[in-house]
């Protein structure tokens, strides 16, 4: 099926209303900077953004999962519904934080990758069990608490859902991904 995008394209500062035009600007006070990525399809409903960028203020840049973590279980979600956006903005991010190439790659085809951390593989399984299944086992969830602890595995919840919303509203707007240098464009799944 053809793709049209923007859908939902950004708005001029003249045609959003005082409730848009302050949610705006908290975005644009905020560590953000700017109304980019879902926050401009979420501008249509104000109120939804200004609370939902909250949560995700908070899991991007306050969680209690290491940095590396948080940005490669964003990596799987991204993945798991081609969001276009989402990958191109966090694959840096991810490597910065130190996640392989080679592990990008893999995730980028749509495989497991054979060079994650130990670390890595225990949220990819946890991450992959939730978003194919809806649930995780026990032997996950036991190895999740023992390894991270019951906040970070509430915290990488939260992330996979945080990311899994964005994803969806990106998907449905067809808001177009921001150009990286050297970050491919995400195929369709097999």
């Amino acid at each position: 099926m053809p793709r049209t995008l923007d859908r939902l394209p950004p708005l001029a500062r003249e045609q959003m209303d005082p409730a848009q035009q302050a949610a705006a600007d908290e975005l644009i006070a905020g560590p953000r900077k700017g109304v980019k990525g879902p926050f401009i399809p979420l501008l249509r409903s104000p109120e939804l953004l200004a609370r939902l960028q909250k949560v995700g203020e908070y899991l991007r840049f306050e969680n209690s999962l290491p940095p590396r973590l948080s940005e490669f279980a964003t990596l799987v979600v991204s993945r798991t519904w081609t969001q276009q956006f989402e990958w191109s903005v966090h694959v840096p991010l991810a490597l910065k934080e130190g996640t392989s190439p080679e592990t990008i790659s893999a995730l980028r085809a749509g495989c497991r990758p054979a060079s994650m951390s130990p670390d890595e593989a225990l949220v990819y399984d946890f991450t992959i069990e939730l978003t194919q299944h809806h649930c995780v086992s026990d032997d996950t969830f036991g190895r999740c608490v023992a390894r991270l602890g019951e906040r970070a595995l509430v915290d990488l919840v939260g992330t996979i859902g945080y990311f899994a919303w964005m994803s969806m509203i990106l998907n449905v707007a067809h808001t177009p991904p921001v150009e990286v240098a050297g970050v491919e464009a995400l195929p369709p799944l097999p």
